[in-house]
């Protein structure tokens, strides 16, 4: 056994190639297996004791990345140490080699502690004021110093030269750099942020009005981005408009399913009046009605008959109006309305009077998204309620009309 050992070495020796390559193999390999070792057994291992843990608990996809980015060091600093081992490798290439894995583990590094920023965001909002001061701004701002670094010492470690030397050479070049390519600095920038926050995607409908913009995002690039607007022409944006101008992104409503309605009635307020017996009588026969008035009026004689001898005087006591039973019936409808979404809000109420009337506003969600569908639901809702008002005596404002005119003209002339 010795002796074909010796002899096993005297032939790699005659053929140093072969030698130098599969001394090569057994580093990779060797790098190969102590990752799976580290992976597989001591990361699964801590994983599990921290898991164990309040931290664990808290942030437990963001720990367990943390510790599998910190054992990928592992393979690099084997193949940093035992590339110098390999006989007959040129020494460029067991420098350049270092070097890269020097690099590698700067990147793994940078990386990890940017999954530890996100863990320290994942605890802060754990905290009950943690929406009144987010951090998320800050560690961000941290996260682009750390890469600025990493990237710094990466070149620095793969050109095989001091940082400070070119951090010498890059506050030189940074005044031109800034001078010449000014607005494509911008646009990428701005790019990452985009990215980065998830502010903008292709197929989100965005509305920015001071660029006339108003449409389906089409395309995302380093300099613009491109809107098809309803009307099928197309606008070009500059990126970093997104992040100095403000703009409406209509994405959290398509991913909702259901889309606002918020439209006014504006009631005449001169036909607002209180119900008599004869009209709750005849109201009480509409479906969704039947209940809200008998219990209504349950409620306004147990009040008005704690008045004693003072109920004797009308205005002593609560009647029922015909706005606020017109309300009632309009909350009854939204909810039997098929298109109307049940599991979001709905209003009906009254806003500030104006001189144009009294605002009556609906305020609810259709189950749709779609244009059309969500226009033909909110056009059959008012349709409705519009040719419904005289039923509970009120009216709609409306300033006068040539019509209106005329019929007065008509009306005045003698042997009208």
């Amino acid at each position: 056994m010795p002796q074909a050992l010796a002899s096993w070495l005297d032939w790699l020796q005659q053929h140093a190639e072969i030698f130098t390559l599969i001394s090569a193999s057994l580093l990779l390999l060797s790098a190969w297996l102590s990752n799976w070792l580290v992976k597989r057994i001591l990361v699964r291992a801590v994983c599990h004791m921290i898991d164990a843990t309040a931290l664990g608990r808290n942030a437990q996809n963001l720990d367990n990345e943390l510790i599998k980015r910190m054992a990928n060091i592992v393979p690099a600093l084997l193949i940093s140490a035992g590339i110098g081992l390999v006989p007959g490798l040129p020494e460029s290439l067991v420098s350049v080699t270092r070097n890269v894995c020097s690099a590698f583990i700067v990147l793994t590094v940078a990386l990890a502690l940017s999954l530890l920023l996100d863990i320290a965001n994942t605890l802060y909002n754990l905290r009950d004021d943690a929406h009144l001061r987010p951090i998320k701004g800050y560690l961000q701002v941290l996260k682009i110093g750390l890469f600025a670094v990493a990237a710094i010492l990466m070149i620095a470690t793969l050109i095989d030269r001091s940082p400070l030397i070119l951090l010498s050479g890059l506050g030189a070049m940074a005044a031109v750099l800034m001078l010449i390519f000014q607005d494509t600095l911008l646009s990428l920038v701005a790019s990452v942020q985009i990215s980065s926050s998830d502010i903008v995607r292709v197929g989100d409908w965005i509305e920015m009005p001071q660029l006339n913009a108003d449409g389906d995002v089409i395309d995302i690039a380093l300099h613009t981005v491109k809107v098809q607007n309803w009307d099928k022409t197309i606008t070009t944006i500059p990126t970093k408009r997104f992040i100095s101008d403000p703009f409406k992104n209509w994405r959290g409503m398509q991913e909702s399913g259901g889309r606002r309605i918020k439209r006014s009635l504006l009631l005449d307020q001169t036909s607002i009046s209180f119900l008599s017996p004869e009209q709750i009588t005849r109201l009480q026969r509409f479906l969704l009605l039947g209940q809200y008035l008998n219990s209504k009026q349950s409620e306004l004689l147990s009040w008005n008959s704690a008045l004693a001898e003072a109920s004797q005087e009308p205005a002593n006591t609560r009647r029922v109006t015909n706005i606020g039973t017109f309300r009632a019936y309009v909350e009854h409808y939204l909810r039997q309305h098929p298109g109307i979404h049940q599991e979001m809000t709905q209003l009906v109420r009254q806003m500030n009077p104006t001189a144009d009337g009294l605002p009556l506003e609906l305020y609810c969600f259709t189950n749709t998204i779609a244009w059309a569908r969500y226009e033909a639901i909110q056009s059959d809702i008012f349709d409705h309620l519009l040719a419904i008002l005289p039923e509970f005596g009120l009216r709609v404002f409306q300033h006068p009309s040539g019509a209106d005119m005329r019929e007065l003209k008509h009306s005045l002339l003698p042997g009208a």
